[in-house]
């Protein structure tokens, strides 16, 4: 952990051992540079406490593995790279972007789209759903059950993604609002990263929205330049190890391919660049129910700025934070700068958090990602 008076005015003279005796959250690399930084820390101090007494709470998981993915990993006894290793899963398919020896979006060059849990099928969703969703799903408890999936299996590791845009569909209550004669669910997704080398797992969404054809449209800088416009069409559910399972005889061996507008339950296309200098070409063929933007940084990056001021679109937009306090900050920019209150009234705990905790974090305020959504 940096120190957090880093950059203000003095070198750092060593590593910031010395947290704040108050809220506990930041850390100095000396005192006269904690006592330099109160000007500033003052202002959120007794904000950051409140939080940290509430962090157990990010812990609440129902996995067997929770102990071992949350406080473990905080503490730097377990590492994702060992976590994966001990299910033999580092470095491996989806997988391989779940730790920093992974492949980065900037330096992947693969066209194909990983489809391949690397599981077995009873740890893993790879067909139709035993039974048709019936009720709201409001934790992951909840969807392993609906899934008839064991609390060990690991793949809420990689859903918590697509699990994010069920519940924000559910908080934005979109699905009441869809067009009956065309069912059909336009979705505006912004700044994707890691999402786009995990692409395969979206296609839950035909399970959690049966009926409803779902179309995303990703936006953001981090989509490489030769994927820009690239359509995909996600035809079945990512598969198992086993051979002789019925999610392989459901294709013929390239059920997730880059597509040329074949209908289907969940489509996706690609869009390089800031949502702001694309929206007004997308929205002519797909005009948007919901926006949503994970892990969005807000108050971190400035050019979300143009995004949250466009005014010709009165679309809900939900975001996610790593934590409550980038959550808390991003909130408050945005009723800032559009002096507009939040459509959700309060920054809340996303049920469908990636269950494991983010390693290295800015402050001692454990992260997860997609942990915290809010909206507009």
């Amino acid at each position: 952990m940096e120190c957090a008076a880093k950059g203000r005015g003095t070198r750092c003279i060593g590593p910031a051992t010395r947290r704040c005796g108050r809220c506990g959250a930041v850390a100095y690399c000396s005192v006269s540079h904690q006592l330099s930084h109160w000007r500033d820390h003052k202002q959120e101090c007794e904000r950051l406490e409140l939080q940290m007494r509430s962090a157990e709470v990010l812990h609440d998981f129902p996995f067997t593995f929770s102990k071992e993915a949350t406080l473990q990993v905080c503490e730097k006894q377990v590492t994702r790279c060992s976590f994966l290793m001990t299910r033999r899963l580092h470095l491996v398919g989806m997988w391989k972007y779940e730790c920093s020896c992974g492949t980065s979006v900037a330096s992947s060059d693969h066209l194909r789209i990983i489809d391949d849990w690397n599981l077995p099928s009873t740890l893993c969703p790879c067909c139709e759903p035993i039974t048709p969703i019936s009720i709201c799903l409001r934790s992951w408890k909840d969807y392993y059950e609906w899934r008839c999936l064991p609390l060990h299996s690991p793949v809420a590791l990689l859903l918590h993604w697509t699990l994010t845009v069920y519940h924000a569909i559910q908080l934005a209550t979109i699905t009441r609002s869809v067009d009956g004669s065309s069912n059909k669910i336009h979705i505006h997704y912004l700044g994707p990263d890691k999402e786009l080398l995990q692409l395969a797992g979206f296609a839950e969404l035909h399970a959690l929205f049966p009926g409803i054809q779902v179309h995303m449209e990703l936006v953001g800088p981090a989509v490489p330049q030769f994927r820009d416009g690239e359509r995909i069409d996600l035809r079945s559910y990512v598969h198992c190890v086993e051979v002789d399972c019925s999610c392989k005889s459901s294709s013929d061996n390239a059920s997730l391919l880059v597509s040329h507008g074949r209908n289907s339950a969940v489509t996706m296309r690609l869009h390089k660049g800031f949502y702001h200098d694309r929206y007004k070409e997308i929205v002519k063929e797909s005009f948007p129910h919901l926006i949503i933007a994970s892990n969005a940084g807000i108050a971190a990056y400035s050019s979300w700025l143009p995004t949250i001021t466009i005014k010709e679109m009165d679309v809900p937009a939900i975001f996610s934070d790593y934590c409550e306090e980038a959550a808390h900050l991003a909130a408050c920019c945005i009723s800032s700068v559009t002096n507009r209150p939040l459509r959700l009234p309060q920054v809340q705990l996303n049920p469908f958090r990636q269950p494991m905790a983010v390693e290295d974090s800015a402050l001692f305020l454990p992260c997860y990602s997609n942990c915290f959504v809010f909206g507009m």
